[in-house]
């Protein structure tokens, strides 16, 4: 099997690069970070408007028609640039939408005209078909007009809660927004079961690419400034200590990536073994995103200890998405029960 892209898959990674970097560069995060949502609107919607929340969406439904792996390959590029904003819930809204028959939301959310923020619940709660009740805790919702619920047995969107609601917390990623509510019975919109299509499964790869991206982008800038850093008149590189780091950064970006495109590979094309591969993507780019950004961090010295560097940014970014979905302790007892079945 080739997982490596193609020449037409690279060049959307290179579209999809340049609108990030222009329309997202890191900086923002910190000047955004009084704000209560972490992406401007009119920003949100240009992404929309070239399709960045629509790439797997059928063309039937105003997307692009392209494979969960592409999808992974262009998440896998969002957390390589820390871009801000709802991009998973809003993917998966749309999609939710769309597979419900409800075109006009579809359109909206994939458009960026209107916001999808992520519930997670906290402890019991009421998820279905007829409503959500609970606690939840809400990923980029605070200024979003749905919700995305993900569950094993579906998926649903629901109505935001009123501001009044929600109690903002505070996040240790500037590029996150984070809340919790405690819910009444909240109407559902749109509710996909997971026998028509399992959402949580797409949730958790296009998770795991993030993840991933965080994992290079980490072991890229630590390795260029082992090449320019110069101490004592030679680059800091030719430390034995330094050049095993960056080996094993590399190694843990290389295993988190091709895992992920597998599972991306595996879910897409309803493999048997698709729930273990997905799981072990999450495991494994999870571990890797966190690892790496704690080594780049040191291998940046006294300088990536500091807020203003970017080095810390990609270590809080992952530790949040490394949460998401399900706990990394329950990801990896699964993972374990799974392996020992087979």
């Amino acid at each position: 099997m080739d997982l490596l892209p193609s020449e037409e898959q690279l060049e959307l990674l290179g579209l999809a690069r340049e609108f990030l970097t222009g329309q997202h560069p890191i900086p923002t995060l910190r000047a955004r970070v009084d704000e209560p949502c972490a992406v401007d609107r009119e920003q949100w919607a240009a992404g929309g408007e070239i399709g960045l929340l629509t790439l797997g969406l059928d063309v039937d439904h105003g997307g692009s028609g392209r494979p969960l792996e592409d999808e992974a390959l262009l998440f896998r590029e969002l957390g390589r640039q820390l871009a801000p904003g709802p991009y998973l819930a809003a993917t998966l809204g749309a999609r939710v939408a769309a597979l419900c028959g409800d075109a006009d939301l579809a359109t909206r959310i994939g458009s960026g005209r209107t916001l999808v923020g992520l519930a997670e619940p906290r402890g019991d709660g009421e998820i279905g078909p007829d409503g959500i009740k609970g606690t939840f805790d809400l990923v980029d919702a605070v200024d979003c007009d749905h919700l995305l619920v993900v569950t094993a047995h579906g998926a649903g969107l629901y109505a935001a809660p009123d501001p009044g609601q929600t109690e903002v917390i505070e996040s240790i990623d500037p590029g996150t927004r984070l809340a919790a509510a405690t819910l009444e019975t909240t109407e559902v919109s749109q509710w996909l079961p997971a026998a028509t299509e399992s959402v949580q499964a797409r949730a958790m790869v296009l998770n795991a690419a993030m993840l991933a991206g965080i994992a290079e982008a980490s072991c890229e800038l630590a390795t260029e400034h082992a090449k320019n850093r110069v101490q004592f008149g030679k680059p800091i590189g030719i430390n034995q200590a330094v050049k095993h780091a960056c080996v094993d950064m590399a190694v843990r970006s290389e295993a988190a990536v091709v895992q992920t495109l597998f599972a991306a590979v595996s879910v897409g094309s309803a493999r048997p073994d698709a729930r273990f591969q997905l799981l072990a993507a999450k495991s494994v780019a999870g571990r890797a995103a966190i690892a790496n950004g704690a080594v780049c961090i040191q291998l940046h010295g006294g300088m990536g200890f500091t807020d203003e560097h970017d080095t810390h940014l990609y270590l809080k970014r992952a530790h949040v998405l490394h949460h998401l979905l399900a706990e990394p302790t329950d990801v990896l007892a699964e993972l374990l029960a799974q392996g020992a079945a087979q």
